[in-house]
């Protein structure tokens, strides 16, 4: 009885609900609605306004762009050989000095005094030599006696020779000419060889340092010319390269290379900037070049649009030399030919596009 009962009040609701849409659709769509009603239009096709490039043969330069360091000819860090209480200090911050010029000294007043008592005794011992000598000669004294006056003398030197030399290390003298920089120490500091005194830096020439892609290695060679830039400087530099690496690094793949600049104006440039180079390889004449946004890569292939009939048709190329802004194309395209530039991730071929602009 209760499962008829579910029945009954099951049906009575589909009846109402039923009844309640017919009432919705007469009164308020209307008895004629969709009758009179007008088909939809069809959806136009729509067009992608692009921009296009009539292909001429024109002359590409193979070149390498990359970064080098401006390095100085020689630097030094200025530090004595020696330890001591330092005395004299001869040279102005940040001005020329020449090979020799002597820099600073620390005391050396006992070791003059020392080399003064040996020169006193060198010249007691080089009588005692020469008497010796002459009492030889007569057989007045044993041959063992004059060998060792002979060696005390000997000795004398050799003790005078490193008295000179220690005096030497007390002086601090230029080993190249250069420019000197700030000093580190002032007079009565105490000096060891552990303290740098100032740095000594050669700007003319100038190094310049920098890597290129190891498929270059058997093209650069000592004499390759060169040009370069630096930040805040409008004009080019010209350079030549005078000493390569002697292997390709394993790591990046590159190859060393190290050119000098003359710098001949003194400090028309610094060492420690960086530098833009720029090598000029070979040109290819007659060559097809496509800007590189062109180029569509797809599934390891690379393609690029034409522009034919109104419509984008996809080809593809092979690809040759590589430069900043646009890439040599050996198979594919053809003078005369008009690519897509623009919009090239939205093509697909036979989609209708509008040139708005052919260069």
């Amino acid at each position: 009885m209760n499962k008829k009962k579910r029945w009954i009040t099951t049906a009575a609701i589909i009846v109402l609900f039923c009844g309640a849409l017919a009432y919705y659709n007469f009164y308020y769509e209307g008895p004629d609605a969709g009758v009179n009603a007008e088909p939809a239009a069809p959806r136009s096709k729509n067009i992608l306004n692009v921009n296009g490039l009539v292909i001429r043969p024109q002359t590409l330069t193979d070149g390498i762009t990359t970064i080098g360091n401006l390095l100085p000819d020689e630097e030094v860090d200025l530090s004595f050989e020696t330890s001591g209480k330092i005395v004299e200090i001869n040279f102005q911050e940040g001005t020329a000095v020449r090979k020799g010029e002597l820099l600073a000294k620390v005391n050396d007043r006992p070791l003059q005094a020392q080399l003064s008592r040996y020169e006193a005794q060198r010249k007691l011992a080089e009588a005692r030599v020469y008497r010796q000598s002459a009492l030889l000669e007569k057989d007045a004294v044993s041959q063992e006696a004059y060998e060792q006056a002979q060696t005390e003398l000997a000795m004398l030197y050799a003790d005078i020779d490193i008295v000179k030399s220690n005096i030497a290390l007390t002086e601090l003298h230029a080993p190249f000419d250069g420019i000197i920089g700030l000093r580190n120490v002032s007079e009565g500091a105490y000096a060891s060889p552990d303290v740098v005194v100032a740095k000594l830096t050669k700007i003319s020439p100038l190094k310049i340092d920098f890597y290129v892609p190891e498929r270059y290695a058997n093209q650069i060679h000592p004499g390759t010319r060169l040009t370069f830039t630096v930040e805040g400087r409008e004009e080019n530099f010209r350079a030549e390269v005078y000493a390569t690496e002697s292997k390709v690094d394993i790591e990046t793949r590159t190859f060393a290379v190290r050119a000098l600049f003359p710098n001949r104006q003194g400090k028309q440039l610094l060492p420690g900037r960086f530098a833009d180079v720029k090598i000029r390889m070979h040109d290819i004449p007659d060559a097809i070049a496509i800007p590189t946004e062109a180029i569509v890569p797809e599934m390891g292939v690379d393609k690029v649009y034409l522009y034919k009939g109104g419509k984008a048709r996809a080809v593809t190329v092979r690809t040759g030399l590589r430069t900043e802004s646009r890439i040599q194309i050996l198979a594919g395209l053809n003078v005369g030919d008009t690519i897509i530039t623009s919009g090239t991730l939205q093509l697909r071929t036979d989609l209708p596009v509008k040139l708005d602009n052919v260069e």
